[in-house]
C-alpha cells in the first residue's frame, strides 16, 4: 500500500478523494483473490495480479455484483496504475504490466442500466437498524444521510461536525471531487435522527468540533470510517430489511442510495437542473440518465399493463379484395 498511502499523495500530489479510491479499488481486489485462493490477503503475491485473475475479477464485477462498465472501467485502471508502479520499482513486473495492458475498458454507455432501490426498500433498510443500541444509530444515520444528501460515500464520510448548521434552515457542507463544495439542506425528520445520534457518539463535542461525523477508534485515535467498513454496515441489514420487502436488492451498495434518491426525486416532480446541481455533477448531460431511465421504466411498466400493447393484439389478418375490375385498377394494369 505504499503507492497508496505515500507515492499517489507525496510524490503526484493526489487528492484525498483520489487516495481513498485508490485504496478501497486495491482492497476489494486483494479481498477477492484472497477469497478466490482460500488465502489471506496478506499472504497475495504480485504474480497474483495476472491477466487471468484481472480478467475473472472483472467478470466477478460485472456478472454477480452487477456494477456498471464505468465502475469496472475504474477497478481496471486502478489495478493497472499499481502494477505499473510496481514494474517501474522491479523491472520483473513488467510482463505483468504489459499482459494486464492488453485487456480491454468496457463500453460505457451513457444511458445505460442504472440501478436503484424503490422507496419502500429504502424504508425497509432504514428501519432494520436496532435503535436501541449505538451501533444501531449510527448505522441508520448513516443510511439516512447517504439517501437525504444523495452524496458520494466519501462525502460522508469526510463530514465533520463544523460541517453542519442546524439552524432554521439546516444544511450541510459536502467535499466532493476536486476538491468542490456544494451546500445540500437537511430534511427535519433527518435532523432529528443526527441530533439522537450526536447525542450518543458525540456527547462532549460541541457543532464547531473538526471531529469526525463518523469515526471509529484505533490505538486509542478516533479515525475517519473507511468505506468498506460502511458497506459493510449497511449489508449487514439486508436480510432482515428483505424479510419486510422484497425488493430490497441483494447489494444495497452506497453509491445505490445516491441513484435511489436522485430517481425519486425526479420522478416526484424535481427538474433536472436542480437534480443536477444537488448531486454536484459538472455537466448536466450526466444527470440525463435518470430521465432516460425513467422513460424506460414507463415504457416497461405500460408493456405490463398491456400484456404486450394494445397495437400488437390488433387483428392483422390481411384485407383481400377478389374484384378482378378493382384489381387491375389498383395495380395500373
Amino acid at each position: 500500500m505504499w503507492e497508496v498511502l505515500v507515492y499517489l499523495p507525496v510524490h503526484r500530489g493526489a487528492g484525498t478523494n483520489t487516495v481513498n479510491t485508490y485504496r478501497t479499488g486495491l482492497n476489494q481486489y486483494l479481498d477477492f483473490v484472497a477469497a478466490t485462493q482460500g488465502i489471506s490477503r496478506y499472504s497475495v503475491t504480485a504474480p497474483m495480479f495476472s491477466y487471468e485473475m484481472v480478467t475473472e475479477y472483472l467478470r466477478h464485477l460485472t456478472t454477480e455484483r452487477k456494477l456498471s462498465s464505468a465502475t469496472c472501467n475504474n477497478r481496471l485502471a486502478v489495478i493497472r496504475a499499481f502494477v505499473t508502479y510496481a514494474s517501474a520499482c522491479k523491472p520483473e513486473y513488467i510482463d505483468l504490466k504489459n499482459r494486464l495492458g492488453q485487456i480491454k475498458s468496457r463500453k460505457n454507455d451513457n444511458f445505460g442500466k442504472v440501478d436503484y432501490m424503490s422507496e419502500a426498500a429504502v424504508k425497509a433498510l432504514m428501519e432494520a437498524p436496532n435503535t436501541s443500541t449505538p451501533t444501531g444509530v449510527r448505522d441508520q444515520l448513516l443510511m439516512i444521510l447517504l439517501y437525504d444528501t444523495g452524496a458520494r460515500i466519501q462525502e460522508i464520510l469526510d463530514l465533520k461536525l463544523h460541517d453542519f448548521k442546524l439552524d432554521k434552515t439546516p444544511t450541510v457542507i459536502l467535499h466532493g471531487k476536486g476538491n468542490k463544495i456544494r451546500i445540500v439542506p437537511l430534511m427535519l425528520e433527518t435532523v432529528k435522527h443526527l441530533k439522537k445520534y450526536l447525542s450518543v457518539w458525540h456527547s462532549n463535542e460541541n457543532m464547531s468540533s473538526p471531529c469526525w461525523l463518523f469515526f471509529t477508534v484505533r490505538h486509542g485515535q478516533k479515525c475517519p470510517m473507511c468505506d468498506d467498513t460502511a458497506r459493510y454496515r449497511i449489508q449487514k441489514y439486508v436480510t432482515a430489511a428483505k424479510e419486510k420487502c422484497r425488493e430490497v436488492p441483494d447489494n444495497p451498495h452506497p453509491h445505490l442510495w445516491r441513484h435511489s434518491r436522485a430517481m425519486h426525486l425526479y420522478q416526484h416532480g424535481m427538474d433536472l437542473e436542480r437534480i443536477s446541481q444537488w448531486l454536484g455533477h459538472s455537466q448536466l448531460e450526466t444527470t440525463l440518465i435518470y430521465a432516460h431511465v425513467d422513460t424506460e421504466d414507463k415504457r416497461k411498466a405500460i408493456e405490463a399493463a398491456l400484456g404486450g400493447g394494445v397495437i400488437e393484439k390488433l387483428d392483422s389478418a390481411p384485407y383481400t379484395v377478389d374484384d378482378e375490375e378493382l384489381l387491375r385498377k389498383l395495380y395500373g394494369l
